[in-house]
């Protein structure tokens, strides 16, 4: 039960955003194709949010580890669901694209 309210508050240890990226780690920039072209992550994809169950295509390994980044991280929120509902094993979401990036 514990386990459940860590994972719902967002309690427990941080994610290490600049190590998954080291790793081999995607960054899905799921913001309109204007936001992404105005200011990005270097290296990232952006798939925008609304098209990204059409586009699955893109991300081909399932097994890869996915970081989704927005604008605030609602619709990355929404993005790391799609993917999980698809069967993508490892998703996290790392909400805005600018605090993601000093992240890493």
């Amino acid at each position: 039960m514990l386990q459940f309210f860590r994972k719902l508050f967002g309690l427990g240890p941080p994610t290490d955003y600049a190590q998954l990226v080291k790793d081999g780690a995607i960054i899905v920039d799921v913001r309109s194709a204007d936001e992404f072209t105005n200011n990005h992550i270097v290296g990232s994809i952006n798939i925008p949010v609304d098209a990204l169950a059409s586009n699955l295509n893109k991300l081909k390994d399932k097994n890869k580890v996915i970081i989704t980044c927005c604008a605030s991280g609602v619709r990355s929120a929404a993005a790391k669901g799609i993917l999980k509902s698809n069967g993508y094993a490892t998703v996290f979401n790392g909400g805005g694209w600018s605090g993601l990036e000093r992240k890493l």
